[in-house]
């Protein structure tokens, strides 16, 4: 896996040598409001890969503390891609779990006169909040007495009050110029059953409020974060001196990492969904850990390309074919290497004995001997991909077959083309050849050199199978698509679909199985795939096909 060297981790060497904490904990707080995508595998793997480094513990906390859109079906499905990925939590919590604490601290914050209740509409208090010159006005309401605050949230907690009728604010500074210390909200009211909770509570606190003292209850060390809450870390610092928590963690943030041709956007996501642009969330195209996991990537290629893409305090974009590399990297030395085709042509080969098959040896992967040998079947009737056949042999440079050309199919026998069949278009349909029985792979056989050497698969032993071949969902901005929105610059071409074959060997592959096809590209067993109907998706070509755009 990737070294892990970034500026994070040389402040964690410093906090333990000066003593400032004498051991590593990190979190990872997902909402449980969608599926997560591969922007969250930048803040899960560099949380617990770093706790790693120092023999650290890294909890995964469930923000729940909006109870609108959370489900238990992204509960479930956030654990399972924390265990795809190779990590077990510390602990399991979630931010419910501490409604309790967080609330006496709010009253806490009242008794000592920095939070009080405020009555202002929403659009209210935005008018009142100013702007980035002008400073802000206070609240009708932030005099009032401590006793009428404790009285009033109090009722709130009883649900006195509808959603929206009144907020708990804190009593900072309406001048500041952090616009996040302007009195923010630390309280709302909303009536809704909690997915944990149930109807104990209809009072629920804000993120800014809560993922500080929930640090600091854990005993998190190192708060990490992305670039957008930097301006937050000020609240973050007061929240947790000014509620008197025992610990005190500290919040560091990093830069934003994005993607070329990928979305990483939850409502994006969503809306392709729910606009039925893609299958579902687990769509191969789609930058979420299921669509991709479906997609083949592997947990040591995104891990290997996250840490590979380095942690700074900028934001930084890397391109997508990446991915791809690092999977590749991954693979070449883990994975069979069987024969598919892909886009079929038969080949008849006149002078081998009808219904005669014979098996020939075939390494599973030439690069690496310990994945052993197979056997593959060779008979009268083949299959090769079209691409390996032309007509009349354009030029020296040409390596495959042609009309009275030889070529060696791999592992088995040299087979020149004699005759070509055409349909009433014009179209070839099948090719007839013959073979040199004296050319037996392994045999010794030293004369003649080949044109080239293909793959094939045996007809009356091949498997019929689906190939899905896949291009970036999205198109990347350019020049001319600038202005074009989001659902307009999907790629018509992003899934494409053939029939084909496999060899035999592949009966019995299971969803998730990887393969390298042999001079198609890397592959993996789709979850559609069943007796009868294989299906496969590819993962990536096996070299890059990626150009630089100028």
């Amino acid at each position: 896996m990737a070294e892990i060297n970034n500026f994070i981790k040389t402040i964690m060497e410093s906090d333990l040598e000066s003593g400032r904490v004498d051991t590593i904990a990190t979190r990872f707080p997902p909402e449980p409001t969608a599926y997560l995508h591969i922007g969250h595998a930048r803040a899960i793997i560099t949380n617990f890969e770093l706790a790693k480094c120092f023999n650290g513990t890294t909890n995964l906390r469930f923000d729940d503390t909006n109870p609108v859109k959370e489900d238990q079906k992204f509960i479930d499905a956030i654990i399972e891609d924390l265990k795809w990925l190779g990590y077990t939590p510390t602990n399991i919590f979630f931010g419910s779990d501490y409604f309790e604490k967080t609330y006496e601290k709010a009253v806490l914050l009242i008794k000592k006169g920095l939070a009080y209740v405020d009555d202002s509409t929403a659009e209210e208090m935005s008018k009142m909040r100013g702007t980035l010159t002008t400073p802000g006005v206070n609240s009708p309401c932030r005099n009032r007495s401590v006793e009428e605050n404790l009285r009033l949230f109090e009722e709130m907690r009883e649900g006195k009050y509808a959603d929206g009728e009144k907020t708990l604010r804190a009593k900072i500074d309406m001048a500041h110029p952090n616009m996040n210390m302007r009195d923010p909200a630390m309280y709302r009211i909303m009536h809704v059953t909690h997915h944990r909770q149930g109807n104990k509570w209809c009072i629920y606190p804000m993120y800014d409020f809560a993922h500080p003292l929930q640090d600091s209850i854990e005993g998190i060390t190192h708060s990490l974060c992305s670039l957008e809450f930097d301006n937050h870390r000020i609240l973050y610092d007061w929240f947790v001196e000014n509620c008197e928590m025992e610990h005190t963690p500290h919040q560091y943030e990093f830069g934003r990492l994005n993607i070329t041709n990928t979305i990483m956007s939850k409502r994006y996501i969503k809306q392709l969904v729910d606009s039925k642009k893609v299958s579902g969330y687990d769509d191969p195209r789609m930058p979420t850990l299921v669509g991709i996991k479906r997609r083949g990537i592997t947990p040591v290629a995104l891990k290997n390309f996250i840490l590979g893409a380095g942690l700074s305090r900028v934001n930084s974009t890397i391109d997508d074919s990446q991915l791809d590399e690092c999977l590749r990297e991954d693979q070449k030395m883990k994975a069979i290497r069987p024969n598919a085709i892909v886009h079929p042509l038969k080949v008849i080969i006149t002078n081998y004995p009808e219904g005669q098959i014979e098996y020939l040896d075939c390494p599973n992967n030439a690069e690496n001997e310990a994945l052993g040998t197979r056997k593959i079947a060779f008979g009268r009737e083949c299959y090769i991909e079209e691409d390996d056949f032309i007509e009349e042999k354009p030029n020296k440079k040409w390596k495959r077959l042609a009309k009275d050309v030889e070529v060696r199919f791999m592992h088995a026998y040299f087979v020149k083309c004699n005759e070509v069949i055409k349909d009433e278009n014009g179209n070839i349909i099948e090719i007839h050849c013959t073979y040199d029985p004296e050319t037996k792979s392994g045999s010794g056989f030293e004369g003649r050199k080949p044109n080239g050497n293909i793959h094939f698969v045996e007809a009356t032993t091949a498997l019929p199978a689906e190939f899905r071949l896949f291009e970036p969902l999205l198109l990347d901005e350019t020049e001319e698509n600038k202005d074009l929105d989001f659902m307009e610059r999907l790629n018509p071409n992003s899934w494409q679909q053939f029939e084909g074959f496999v060899e035999a060997s592949l009966a019995d592959t299971v969803p998730g199985t990887h393969y390298q096809f042999v001079r198609n590209g890397y592959y993996v067993t789709d979850k559609d795939s069943r007796e009868g109907h294989l299906v496969f998706n590819r993962t990536c070509e096996l070299k890059s096909s990626f150009k630089v755009q100028k």
